[in-house]
C-alpha cells in the first residue's frame, strides 16, 4: 500500500452528535505501467476484537492497542486466553473480570507472600538498627550503614527483598491498564448500577465541572480508592517506621486520592477490576498476618540464623578470590 492507508473521519448531525460519523480511506496502490491493472483488495469494517483480527493471519490482531514489549506480551498470551475462556461460557462479563482478578491474585500469591515476609523481617529487625543508630550517631554514617549490612548478612535478610517482588507485578498491573480500555467486549455490557463497562459509571452528573476530575461521580473509582486507602493503611502496619523518609508515608497515603481524579474518566471495567483487586489484597494482607506470620517467631527464626556460619554470596566470593589473585600477584 505504498506509504500507507489514511484513514480519516468527520461527524454527521450537529455539534452534540458523537454516533454518527462518515469515514473515508485513501489508500496508494503501487502499480506498472499497463493499459489494465488488477489489485485485489480485501477490507474489514467490523469491531476491533482481538480474537477476530487474528483469525484472518494477517497480524491485523497488532491494531488493538495492548501495549508494548513485555506489557502486551502479558496481554496477548496470558490475560486474553484466560477471558476468552471465561467468557465462552459465562455470559455476564462482571463475573468473568471478578473470576479473572482471582485468577491473577492466585497467581501472584507466591510473589505477594514472599514481599509481605521480607516486610516483616525488616520490621522485626528495627529495634536493632535503632541500636545501631544510636552507637553510631551523626557524623558516623559509614560505619552505621556497614554495621547494619553486617547485620541482615548475619540474620540472612535482604533488604530489598521485598521490592523484587513487587517488581515482578508491575507488568500485570500495566498490562491490565491496557488491556479493558482495548477490550471491545465491553461495549455496551452491563453490570450492578454500570450501563456500560467500557466507559465510566456514573452515579451522579453535577451541573459544574471539577478541573482534573469531570463533571460526574463514578462509584467504581470511589471504591477503588477506598479500597487502596484501607490497603494502603494496612500495609504501613506491618512496615517500619523511617524517621528519615517522612514523605514516603506521605505518598503513599496521596496516592489514593490521586488516582480518585485520575480514573474518574475510564472504563467502569478497569475501575471495577482496580476495586476487586485491591480489596483481595486486604483480604491476603489480613490472612497472612492472621494464619502464617507470627512476628515473634520470625525475629526467633532470625536470632537462630545469628549462630549459623555466614554464607558468602558468589558475588562477595569473586570479590575476596579477586582480592586474593591481585594480592598473590603483588
Amino acid at each position: 500500500f505504498g506509504d500507507g492507508p489514511v484513514v480519516q473521519s468527520e461527524k454527521i448531525g450537529d455539534d452534540n452528535s458523537e454516533y454518527l460519523k462518515k469515514f473515508y480511506a485513501e489508500l496508494s496502490l503501487p502499480v506498472n505501467r499497463e493499459s489494465h491493472v488488477e489489485v485485489p483488495i480485501k477490507l474489514y469494517y467490523g469491531p476491533n476484537k482481538f480474537s477476530v483480527l487474528k483469525s484472518y493471519d494477517n497480524k491485523l490482531e497488532k491494531l488493538v492497542p495492548l501495549g508494548w514489549g513485555i506489557f502486551g506480551w502479558v496481554n496477548r498470551f496470558l490475560i486474553i486466553p484466560v477471558f476468552n475462556w471465561l467468557g465462552s461460557f459465562i455470559g455476564s462479563y462482571g463475573i468473568i473480570i471478578l473470576l479473572l482478578t482471582i485468577f491473577i491474585k492466585l497467581l501472584l500469591f507466591p510473589l505477594t507472600y514472599k514481599s509481605y515476609m521480607s516486610t516483616a523481617k525488616m520490621k522485626v529487625l528495627k529495634p536493632q538498627i535503632d541500636e545501631l543508630a544510636k552507637k553510631y550517631p551523626k557524623g558516623k554514617e559509614m560505619e552505621r550503614q556497614q554495621a547494619t549490612m553486617n547485620l541482615y548478612k548475619r540474620v540472612g535478610v535482604n533488604p530489598m527483598g521485598g521490592c523484587l517482588p513487587m517488581l515482578l507485578q508491575f507488568p500485570i498491573l500495566i498490562a491490565m491498564f491496557r488491556f479493558f480500555p482495548a477490550s471491545i467486549e465491553l461495549r455496551q455490557q452491563s453490570f450492578l448500577w454500570a450501563d456500560d463497562l467500557s466507559t465510566y459509571d456514573s452515579i451522579l452528573d453535577l451541573p459544574f465541572k471539577i478541573p482534573l476530575y469531570g463533571d460526574h461521580i463514578s462509584l467504581f473509582t470511589l471504591l477503588m480508592a477506598a479500597a487502596l486507602m484501607v490497603s494502603t493503611i494496612m500495609t504501613s502496619k506491618n512496615q517500619p517506621t523511617n524517621n528519615q523518609m517522612p514523605g514516603m508515608k506521605t505518598m503513599m497515603y496521596f496516592m489514593p486520592i490521586m488516582l480518585l481524579f485520575f480514573f474518574n474518566e475510564y472504563a467502569a471495567g478497569l475501575s471495577y477490576y482496580y476495586f476487586l483487586a485491591n480489596l483481595i489484597t486486604i483480604l491476603q494482607t489480613w490472612a497472612i498476618r492472621r494464619f502464617f506470620v507470627n512476628d515473634e517467631k520470625v525475629l526467633a527464626k532470625l536470632e537462630e540464623n545469628k549462630k549459623k556460619p555466614v554464607k558468602k554470596s558468589k558475588w562477595q566470593a569473586r570479590l575476596e578470590q579477586a582480592a586474593k589473585q591481585k594480592g598473590v600477584r603483588r
